[in-house]
């Protein structure tokens, strides 16, 4: 009995060693995970998200590349405006404001009506001409009639004087006869130098009237010409009262009012022609060394912002910076002198059909980029045609030459012109 309950003790002591041995293997084996197989779905997505990377990649060394390459030259500046011509509309003569045509924003074009002065002292001025032209043209008449009659008078003369001097030979013949009286030869003799004195009187009076109209008819004569002369300044002085556009544009500054009583030279308003304006960029002196004539340029104005580009050309540097042309100009001559970086102004020309696309006002900003690539240019601009264009003199035009021949013609009458 004893020996029995030993050998189940050894036996289950034995048991539970090898569990124990079993467990000790087991704890000292190298755990494996176990991976469980990935889903088709997130194999795909991570695919396409390393070719997305691949794609980023290249395009960043694509931009670091051209980044590195060298760029195209070019020279910006943002001090630059818009520039134009103002015309100031001023008056010539001195008159009252009758009508106003036009008022500020308002646009008016070449040779549109735009203030009326009173004319009427002009009016009366100009029908004392007409009339001073007209007597003129009577006095020639005057004067050819008196060339005709002192030539009548001269023929008169002639025939008195051979008749005085055949009178006079037959009574020299009768007295050399002892006929007639010594008292009465004497008297012939006084008959024939009274005919010869009064023959050489038509013959003056003849040659002081021919002497206003020898050589000349009646249209250069020279009383004729002066009366014209002064027909034409009354004819001027009265254009001066209707005051029109020099040329198309804008108004601005409109001054003067209804009824105003201005005097010549008066500023009255000015025209702003749109059509042709400007760029002025002030460039830095280190910038001006690839600058020339006819260069590329382009211009974004703030007000249309970035998306509007014009275009231009360069068409001239400045005489001098804008301090060498300020009122005061800095006197560098001093002990406290400070270099400081001047600035040229650079004219450039814009595209007309751009500008009639988005029109630009005097005085804005803008940003200017010039392509100095091509520098075959000159440095300074050549001449040109008139800046701000060409105006008709007003001299009264055809319509004085016409009213001229018509008081000529209404005065001359049938006489020989």
């Amino acid at each position: 009995m004893t020996d029995y309950v030993r050998e189940e003790h050894f036996d289950r002591d034995e048991t539970i060693g090898e569990e124990l041995v079993a467990i000790a293997e087991a704890e000292a084996a190298p755990v494996v995970p176990v991976t469980p197989a990935p889903p088709a779905g997130k194999s795909r997505a991570r695919k396409l998200g390393f070719a997305v990377l691949g794609v980023l990649v290249a395009l960043g060394a694509l931009g670091y590349g051209g980044s590195r390459l060298p760029a195209p030259p070019v020279e910006e500046t943002d001090d630059a405006y818009v520039g134009g011509n103002i015309v100031t509309i001023t008056a010539r003569q001195s008159g009252t404001v009758l009508a106003l045509y036009a008022d500020n924003t308002q646009a008016v074009t070449r040779g549109q009506t735009l203030i009326d002065l009173d004319p009427a002292q002009q009016d009366v001025a100009l029908s004392a001409a007409e009339a001073k032209l007209g007597e003129a043209v009577r006095d020639i008449r005057a004067t050819r009639s008196a060339v005709d009659e002192g030539t009548a008078e001269i023929a008169k003369a002639r025939t008195d004087l051979a008749r005085a001097a055949a009178d006079y030979d037959r009574r020299k013949a009768a007295a050399a006869w002892g006929a007639i009286s010594g008292e009465e030869l004497s008297h012939a003799g006084d008959a024939v130098a009274a005919a010869r004195a009064a023959l050489n009187l038509a013959e003056a009076r003849r040659g002081q009237a021919a002497s206003t109209i020898s050589g000349t008819g009646v249209s250069d004569n020279p009383q004729v010409l002066s009366a014209v002369a002064n027909l034409r300044a009354a004819a001027i002085s009265r254009s001066y009262m209707t005051i029109k556009a020099p040329l198309g544009g804008i108004v601005a500054q409109r001054n003067v009012q209804l009824g105003q009583q201005v005097n010549a030279g008066t500023p009255l308003m000015a025209v702003v022609p749109l059509d042709s304006v400007w760029i002025d960029a002030n460039f830095r002196e280190t910038q001006l060394a690839d600058l020339r004539v006819g260069q590329s340029v382009t211009i974004r104005a703030d007000v249309y912002g970035s998306k509007t580009v014009f275009h231009g050309r360069v068409m001239g540097m400045g005489a001098g910076s804008g301090n060498a042309f300020s009122l005061l100009p800095p006197q560098n001559a001093s002990g406290n002198w400070i270099k400081i970086v001047q600035r040229v102004p650079v004219r450039i020309a814009l595209d007309p059909k751009e500008l009639r696309a988005h029109p630009l006002r005097i005085g804005l900003s803008a940003k200017v980029t010039v392509d100095t690539s091509d520098r075959a240019g000159p440095l300074v601009a050549a001449a040109s045609a008139p800046a701000g264009g060409t105006q008709r003199s007003l001299d009264g035009g055809p319509q004085v030459d016409g009213m001229v021949r018509r008081i000529i013609a209404a005065n001359l009458g049938g006489a020989l012109r």
